[in-house]
């Protein structure tokens, strides 16, 4: 009973700074994710057993660069594109090899296009044509929030198949789709709130974060496993570390900003 109240009163205080920044002002957003991000590139390290201050000061400038002054498009597009071809290849990882390989120059690559990107991402989603619209990153966090919770409500209650057991033992396939139908559910009610994008564009968001959050999700636990540890931190009590609560958004960052980019393009 300690332990979930520990876990309530934690949770209860991220989400409430979290939110408290995206609506303050773009600056105070930026702030939040750049000292998140540098926590979670600390975790990660520890978890590839990567020792580098090299690794900090790219992220500084590539967030100073590319998620805040966005000085040119071109260098965003291509490395969002970079950094969807290594996570599609993290993913080939999960699915394929027992192991992640995480040789010293592939370590960079990851830690630059997987984490470093992820957190870049976040920065430019909500920043559309110029513009901060706080509601949209909002929105998205709230589609990872509802797939996480119902999937792991539907997978503690009624699960039985099991989704990956190598990697999770307790995901199943009951709470994938259990969080599947909500994130659509959530999807729709979003939309009629935050109008400046229509449902069928919340629909494909919920779709990109429900499926590929949970393989987000499932990477950084196979990372967990190969470093042989069940949290990547401990700055959350009951919760673990801030990459434990940020895998799955990190990983679906730069799928949802190209995703964006098209609908604008298209439109």
């Amino acid at each position: 009973m300690k332990e979930l109240i520990v876990r309530g009163i934690s949770g209860v205080l991220y989400i409430t700074i979290i939110v408290f920044a995206m609506f303050a002002s773009r600056e105070w957003y930026l702030v939040l994710f750049f000292i998140l991000g540098l926590l979670t590139l600390n975790e990660f390290q520890k978890l590839v057993r990567l020792k580098s201050y090299l690794s900090f000061f790219i992220f500084a400038i590539l967030f100073y660069f590319l998620g805040y002054k966005v000085f040119d498009q071109n260098p965003i597009s291509l490395y969002a594109i970079l950094a969807i071809f290594v996570n599609l290849f993290l993913l080939k990882d999960l699915l394929v090899t027992s192991k992640i390989p995480m040789f010293e120059k592939k370590k960079y690559i990851t830690v630059i296009f997987y984490i470093i990107a992820g957190f870049i991402f976040l920065a430019l989603i909500p920043f559309r044509g110029g513009v901060f619209f706080p509601e949209i990153i909002i929105g998205i966090f709230v589609l990872i929030w509802v797939n996480d919770s119902f999937a792991y409500l539907i997978g503690k209650n009624f699960g039985k198949r099991k989704l990956l057991e190598r990697i999770s033992p307790k995901k199943t396939i009951e709470g994938f789709f259990g969080g599947f139908f909500a994130t659509l559910i959530a999807s729709f009610i979003i939309s009629k709130y935050v109008t400046n994008l229509s449902l069928t564009y919340w629909i494909f968001l919920g779709l990109i974060v429900s499926v590929l959050g949970t393989f987000g999700d499932l990477i950084q636990s196979k990372f967990k496993r190969q470093a042989g540890v069940k949290d990547s931190g401990v700055l959350m009590p009951g919760h673990g570390g801030i990459y434990d609560r940020l895998d799955s958004v990190l990983y679906v960052s730069p799928f949802i900003y190209s995703f964006l980019e098209i609908v604008d393009y298209v439109s």
